[in-house]
């Protein structure tokens, strides 16, 4: 029976990708001898929060996530921020691959709202590896699910993912809302005769009294 092994080298922010992207680095070992022809890899990527340590400005923009810090014991579990997948090239031994990691700026997602409000130091992260390996031996090929226990745990520097965002959005970030919502944020805009989004949100942001229509 194979045996293996995951491990992540390095997740560093892709320079050339149309979109915001990390690439995981995998290591991967199998540490029997067998021959692997291919493999089908698939990935979920958790974020881990009650792993890191927090400072006071940290504490506002997690509010609306996990409350008060007084809850944190209690709100602070595991969350899924993305599911990934790749083909490993044949090896024997080890090999490593690079894993495609696609990230967005969107608010609604909740890894960017809590990458955005964590300020410095570390997200801990943990990858959970699935899928279908392929393997080749003398009496032919066969195939072999990944082990349910194939996992590997990472550290993602804050500064790299706020770092490519800005290389995308500079000073910018996404909110979406329904449509009905924006049909009457456009109205707004237009019977005020605002000149930027940013502006109309400022001026209601200034006379909250006032309904929007």
């Amino acid at each position: 029976m194979s045996d293996y092994t995951f491990s992540v080298a390095e997740i560093f922010a892709e320079p050339y990708a149309a979109t915001p992207q990390l690439t995981a680095r995998v290591r991967i070992e199998e540490t029997t001898g067998q021959v692997v022809h291919a493999m089908a890899l698939r990935c979920q990527v958790r974020i881990e929060p009650q792993r890191r340590r927090y400072t006071e400005a940290d504490e506002p923009g997690l509010l609306a996530q996990f409350g008060d810090r007084e809850r944190w014991k209690d709100t602070l579990r595991p969350f899924l921020w993305m599911q990934c997948s790749t083909t490993v090239q044949g090896f024997t031994g080890t090999t490593e691959t690079d894993l495609a990691l696609p990230c967005t700026y969107d608010f609604e997602v909740v890894g960017s709202r809590y990458l955005h409000a964590v300020g410095e130091g570390t997200v801990p992260l943990s990858l959970m590896f699935s899928g279908t390996i392929f393997t080749r031996g003398e009496s032919g090929f066969g195939v072999e699910q990944i082990p349910w226990d194939c996992d590997a745990r990472y550290d993602l520097p804050v500064g790299v993912w706020q770092d490519m965002m800005r290389a995308y959005f500079p000073n910018l970030g996404w909110v979406t809302m329904g449509q009905d919502v924006l049909d009457q944020l456009a109205d707004y805009r237009a019977r005020h005769g605002l000149t930027s989004w940013d502006e109309t949100v400022r001026r209601l942001l200034a006379h909250e009294s006032e309904p929007l229509r």
